[in-house]
């Protein structure tokens, strides 16, 4: 019992660092909140914090995590970790409605993984292991893509990881807009263009 007890009070303080560190990036900028800061807010110190992680870095990696969770990565078994089988079906089908229908789900986690995209953002900035993160999670999408390609046999094999990369710069920029210019999403006017210029890249 005591045991448990420890390990779900270490499991507490740890994902309150983790709130409070993501709040403060937000508010103040990774590279202007220290790790007193963080502390501060949470009511600790700065051994309860490095018990915890040993640097900002180790923390962002954590944040990075919870970002791929919250769109639902995954491990498949292959060679790369998957942002979402589903891409690589509706880049293999190549057509407006399949591609449409990925966006459009990826568009309802905009709102929740808002601030770690700013906060990655800032921190691949300055970075460069939370960089070479967020780079490795840009190609992994494009592998994505690239399989979605391959299995539908479409294009030359040589364009398809250069078609998936303009599709996510595509994908990227709407995002980051929409994080600065919110717009109504169930309107879908912007994603229904972004969906024809994907299937213009990627479809028959």
């Amino acid at each position: 019992m005591a045991a448990n007890l420890r390990v779900r009070q270490k499991e507490h303080t740890r994902r309150a660092i983790l709130e409070h560190a993501l709040n403060l990036f937000q508010e103040h900028g990774y590279v202007a909140t220290t790790i007193d800061d963080i502390a501060t807010s949470v009511g600790t110190t700065r051994v309860t914090f490095y018990a915890h992680f040993a640097n900002k870095t180790e923390l962002m990696r954590a944040l990075f995590e919870e970002l791929n969770r919250n769109l639902e990565r995954q491990d498949d078994g292959l060679e790369h970790r998957s942002t979402a089988r589903p891409l690589v079906e509706a880049t293999r089908l190549g057509t407006f409605a399949a591609i449409r229908g990925w966006i459009g789900a990826q568009s309802t986690r905009w709102p929740a993984i808002r601030p770690y995209i700013i906060v990655v953002a800032e921190a691949s900035a300055v970075d460069p292991e939370i960089r070479e993160l967020n780079e490795a999670w840009f190609g992994e999408v494009i592998d994505d893509i690239t399989e979605g390609l391959a299995q539908a046999g479409r294009f030359d094999p040589d364009t398809r990881r250069f078609r998936g990369y303009l599709a996510m710069e595509l994908l990227n920029s709407a995002n980051l807009r929409w994080i600065r210019h919110p717009w109504p999403l169930e309107t879908g006017t912007e994603l229904d263009i972004l969906a024809g210029a994907w299937t213009h890249l990627l479809g028959e």
